[in-house]
C-alpha cells in the first residue's frame, strides 16, 4: 500500500502539483483497480473529502490523463473508465456484471510501431463477452 509521501512523489515526478483532491483521487486509483467511472470515483471519496465536486475529479482526470498518469477505457460509447496502469495491455468487459478486467497479452501485439505502413501512437484492445465469475 502506497503512503501519501509516495503518491505526492509520483504526482510531483510528473510536473503535477499535489494538492489534497488530486492525492485523494490517485489514491484511490491506485487502491481501486477496477477501472472506475468518474461517478463511482466521486461517490466513493467525497464523503472523505466534503469540498470535493464532481468536476474536481473530472479535472483531475483530464489532468492525469494529459500527464500520462492514468489512461482512459472505453469500451461502451456512454462509459469512460480510467485505468492507473499505463503499459500497453488489453480489456476484457463482461456483458453480465460489467466488471472490466487487465489481459495481459503479448507484447509484440499490443506495442506495434506501424501497421501497413501507419505510424501508431496508440493502441487499445478490447474483449467482450461472459467472465469466469459469471458463467
Amino acid at each position: 500500500m502506497m503512503n501519501n509521501s509516495d503518491i505526492k512523489n509520483i504526482l510531483t515526478e510528473k510536473g503535477i502539483k499535489p494538492s489534497l483532491h488530486r492525492m485523494k483521487v490517485l489514491e484511490y486509483l491506485i487502491s481501486n483497480r477496477n477501472h472506475p467511472t468518474v461517478d463511482s470515483i466521486y461517490k466513493d471519496i467525497s464523503s472523505e473529502i466534503p469540498t470535493l465536486s464532481k468536476t474536481t475529479v473530472y479535472n483531475t482526470l483530464k489532468t492525469f490523463l494529459e500527464y500520462k498518469v492514468v489512461q482512459a477505457v472505453t469500451i461502451e460509447d456512454n462509459e469512460v473508465r480510467y485505468d492507473v496502469e499505463t503499459e500497453s495491455h488489453a480489456h476484457f468487459k463482461c456483458t453480465k456484471c460489467g466488471k472490466l478486467y487487465d489481459i495481459e497479452l503479448d507484447a509484440k501485439v499490443l506495442n506495434l510501431k506501424s501497421v501497413s505502413g501507419h505510424a501508431v501512437r496508440e493502441s487499445h484492445l478490447y474483449f467482450k463477452g461472459i467472465c469466469k465469475s459469471c458463467q
